[in-house]
């Protein structure tokens, strides 16, 4: 605007007076030279100047891109550190049918071969302590509660804290089918378990980053993504009773993924997942996943340990 505004401030020289027709004509001549000469130098400064302060630069646009690579490059790594960091404490759990042959033996879980033994189905848990507790869903082992055959076992996968993939029979310690819980036990000698890093529920809120580790449809190991949708929602437990205080999640969650951590972005367990809206007739999780909050679970395991059934069913 300065620049503009000057060119009313330059004053033109006064014409010299002349007294013949061609002196005149030279003298027009030379004036209209002068202003175009005034006109013309201003313009070519506001140009320069224009382009000089120019906001659309391309050097500022492409700082801006690498930090924003940078950034992501950042995000890319926080996930796969967390995922190396928390996997180790996620363990794979087979329900299995042994052959009736064994169903005497004290060893028919490493006696079956996996492709001998009946897959009744599959879901995840996590280590919660060094002694051999492992976390997971009751509707992840019901068949082997329920059992009335003496058939039915449940095969533990997991990884030691040296990274040793090894497997156990896992036996249960505690059920709670009101909250959807159990307690298994697995023998570790040998072995040194490397448990899960526990958090807090109370404090969520909605649209947290939050991270799903378990084994959907079989497999091993699988990490999905997600934020944490809604809080304070009520599902149906294994009973027919409600389970208050559910976490909603849109981190995918399938068959196979019940019973493994839900975990924030520090790699604390938050939640343990259990269910999903599946798509009618799919079979596949409709964006509408559940996790028990971990808070729940920190008041009903210890119990479950020592007694084997929840505070509520002791009296």
């Amino acid at each position: 605007m300065l620049v503009l505004g000057s060119l009313t401030q330059i004053k033109l020289p006064p014409p010299i007076p002349t007294t013949s027709c061609s002196s005149s004509n030279r003298s027009e001549k030379a004036l209209v030279t002068k202003r175009r000469s005034l006109l013309l130098c201003p313009a070519a400064v506001v140009a320069s100047l224009l382009h000089f302060y120019n906001p659309i630069s391309s050097q500022p646009s492409a700082i801006a891109q690498q930090q924003l690579q940078d950034e992501l490059q950042r995000e890319e790594d926080r996930a796969v550190n967390l995922f190396q960091k928390t996997s180790p404490s996620v363990v794979y759990i087979k329900d299995i049918e042994i052959d009736k042959s064994l169903k005497g033996s004290p060893n028919a879980v490493s006696q079956s071969e996996d492709d001998s033994a009946k897959v009744e189905g599959t879901g995840s848990g996590f280590i919660w302590d060094k002694f051999g507790h492992i976390v997971t869903n009751y509707h992840v082992v019901a068949k082997l509660a329920t059992d009335q055959t003496g058939l039915q076992r449940c095969k533990v996968y997991m990884v030691d804290a040296r990274g040793n993939g090894f497997s156990s029979e896992g036996k249960i310690v505690g059920l709670d089918a009101s909250r959807d819980l159990a307690v298994l036990k697995v023998n570790i000698e040998g072995h040194e378990l490397k448990p899960v890093v526990l958090g807090t529920s109370s404090d969520l809120r909605v649209g947290q980053t939050c991270f799903a580790i378990g084994n959907p449809y079989g497999y091993e190991n699988t990490l999905t993504t997600g934020v944490v949708s809604g809080l304070g929602r009520e599902i149906p437990s294994p009973d027919g009773n409600t389970i208050k205080g559910a976490i909603q999640t849109d981190a995918a969650i399938n068959a196979g993924n019940s019973g493994g951590p839900l975990i924030d972005s520090y790699g604390h367990v938050i939640g343990v997942n259990t269910s999903t809206f599946t798509r009618k007739g799919s079979g596949t999780s409709s964006g509408v996943n559940f996790a028990i909050p971990i808070d729940s679970v920190v008041r009903t395991v210890p119990y479950l340990i020592v007694y084997g059934t929840p505070y509520s069913n002791r009296f």
